[in-house]
């Protein structure tokens, strides 16, 4: 299993408690995948200690296509039948 060093690409999206990293890296036969990785801060009760949660997704290229439409209807759908919040306005 490659590790965190072996990124070859990067790009990461912050949004409030959570970050995705979006990496690519290439595994022992040389070919390129992808890893979405979603990292949690996670806090005990006293806020004393703080940790993080990580959750990782590996994509090659074969599934890209599949997944890639997957996501797409999975968003339109969101789009279509989301409820806005007040807080959304």
């Amino acid at each position: 299993m490659p590790n965190e060093k072996d990124i070859i690409y990067t790009k990461c999206i912050k949004s409030g408690r959570r970050i995705y990293y979006l990496d690519v890296k290439k595994d022992n036969r040389d070919e390129l995948f992808l890893v979405v990785t979603e990292s949690k801060r996670i806090t005990d009760d006293n806020a004393a200690a703080i940790s993080f949660e990580k959750h990782k997704i590996f994509l090659y290229p074969k599934d890209f296509d599949a997944f890639v439409d997957a996501l797409n209807e999975t968003l339109k759908f969101i789009q279509e039948n989301n409820t806005p919040t007040e807080d959304s306005m």
